[in-house]
């Protein structure tokens, strides 16, 4: 390859001539950045809002409208709201505040999947939103650090999971040591 320090003809014909990324100004950075919350709100009105339902102040956007499609509809949905989340990652929000947003997409795609209320659910819910606001306010901020209620949202859907897993096996034992006790097994 080299020969007492210096590239060969063939290396000097090959190498990159592309010029070196240089970092954007600190005027165009935020920019970029700006235009990322954007699209991230105009992804958000798309899913959430976009639709004023005529005679009401009542705004829907097309998540409820796509998850009246049988299966695919709850996925496509949370398929596109979950751009949101990436776009979050690429600014850099704090990864717990990552963690409510996804847990905001994981309440609506449960409830979501329930048919008819889910639908109505989404509507009242509007997950997208809720993320494109978190991210604009985590986004927005010089430093990237969450805030306590980031913390405390978590903490407590974790506890409320881990609540609801733990009833919901109790109550099964319950239900089999009944029916086993009434000789129904």
């Amino acid at each position: 390859m080299y020969h007492d320090g210096e590239p060969n003809a063939m290396e000097n014909n090959q190498r990159d001539t592309t010029p070196p990324v240089t970092p954007l100004p600190d005027e165009a950075r935020e920019q970029h950045r700006e235009e990322i919350r954007a699209f991230a709100d105009w992804i958000a009105k798309l899913l959430d809002s976009v639709i004023q339902i005529p005679g009401t102040s009542i705004r829907i956007g097309i998540d409820p409208l796509l998850g009246l499609i049988p299966g695919l509809g709850d996925v496509l949905a949370n398929l596109i709201g979950s751009t949101i989340l990436f776009l979050a990652a690429r600014l850099q929000v704090p990864k717990i505040v990552m963690v409510r947003m996804a847990m905001n997409m994981g309440i609506n795609a449960m409830i979501g999947a329930i048919p008819g209320i889910g639908d109505l659910f989404s509507v009242w819910f509007r997950s997208n939103l809720r993320n494109a606001e978190l991210l604009r306010r985590h986004a927005t901020r010089r430093t990237t650090h969450a805030t306590p209620w980031d913390w405390l949202v978590v903490i407590g859907f974790i506890v409320g999971t881990l609540a609801m897993t733990v009833g919901t096996f109790a109550f099964i034992i319950v239900g089999i040591r009944t029916l086993w006790h009434a000789g129904t097994f």
